[in-house]
Formats: C-alpha cells, structure tokens, sequence
C-alpha cells in the first residue's frame, strides 16, 4: 500500500494538451455561434411577404448556432475543471506537428474558395479549381511520404473536372438551387 494520494494516471484520462486545446476549441465554437445567433437574428424576416414565422431565413441557423454555443460552453467548462500540468507547453509542440499544418492548410484553403474564388468566378471553375489545388497540395506536398506532380497531375486534373459538373449539375437539376 502506498500512501501517495496523487491518482495514477490512466490510458483514458485526458492528455494535458488536449484539455487546453478543447478550452481554445470551446472558446472558439462560442464566439462563431454568438457570431451566427447575432446573425440569424439580424436577417430580414420577411414579413412584408407575410410568410409564416417558422419559415423565416434565419431561424434555422440561429438555432444549429445557439447549439454550437452551448456545446462550446459545456466544452469550455469540462476543459476549464479538468486538471492539466503542463496542458500549454503540450499544446504550442502539437500546434506546431506536421498535422496542424496540414489542418491549416485546409482552413486556407476553404477560405480562399469561399471567400474568394465562389462569387468571382462561376461556381463550377471556382469548385474545379479548389479540388485541383486541394489534390495537388495534399498529395505532392503535404503527403508522407510525396507523391511526384506528373503522376498527381491527371488524377487531381479529372478528379477536379468530375467534381465540378456533378456538383454543379446536382444542384442546379436536383436540388434546384441558383449557383453563384
């Protein structure tokens, strides 16, 4: 018997940096869903075309947001009580990890397609293009080990064609949706 009465850690029990990186992740989730509620709040309810109330363009986002905000929030606090020695020194050595280069490089590129190339160019080139760089950056740059350009070169090229008209066509003749 031992008198220590510090608990032994076990194969399930939090790793400190994933603890502050949940804090960091909750705190984020609460801010994009106040963002979002502030939002769907603000958003012409159209009364004027006398529709129904629950058909108002911003309610179903406003409430998938107030969700968001609560998950962050319960994130946020289950992260704030659960003990971390060490939780930051942890973390800024797993942000600076191959893997959240590669999560970076996703969340610019998604950025880039959304906020510059959709509305600029018509939706299925701006599509066409955001697959194409997508492929190419994650197979011949980002990959372990890299793949050479000419062999990615055809595949992300047809891939990149394919993916543009389907979606395109999906939703302009199924979905009936307007494409930017």
């Amino acid at each position: 018997m031992t008198t220590d009465e510090t608990p032994i850690p076990s194969e399930d029990s939090p790793q400190p940096a994933m603890v502050r990186a949940d804090l960091l992740t909750g705190l984020m989730l609460i801010v994009l869903g106040l963002a979002i509620v502030y939002a769907s709040w603000t958003m012409d309810r159209l009364e004027v075309r006398r529709i129904q109330p629950l058909t108002a363009p911003g309610l179903v986002p406003g409430i998938l947001a107030a969700a968001l905000t609560l998950c962050g929030t319960i994130l946020s606090f289950r992260s704030i009580r659960t003990p971390a020695p060490g939780g930051w020194r942890d973390l800024s050595a797993a942000v600076t990890s191959g893997a959240a280069g590669r999560a970076l490089a996703v969340v610019v590129l998604a950025l880039i397609y959304t906020l510059g190339l959709v509305g600029t160019l018509p939706f299925w080139a701006a599509t066409g293009i955001f697959v194409f760089a997508f492929i190419m950056i994650f197979e011949c740059w980002l990959a372990t080990p890299r793949r050479p350009v000419m062999s990615s070169l055809p595949w992300a090229l047809g891939l990149a064609v394919v993916t543009a008209i389907v979606i395109t066509l999906v939703f302009e003749r199924a979905f009936l949706v307007r494409l930017p």
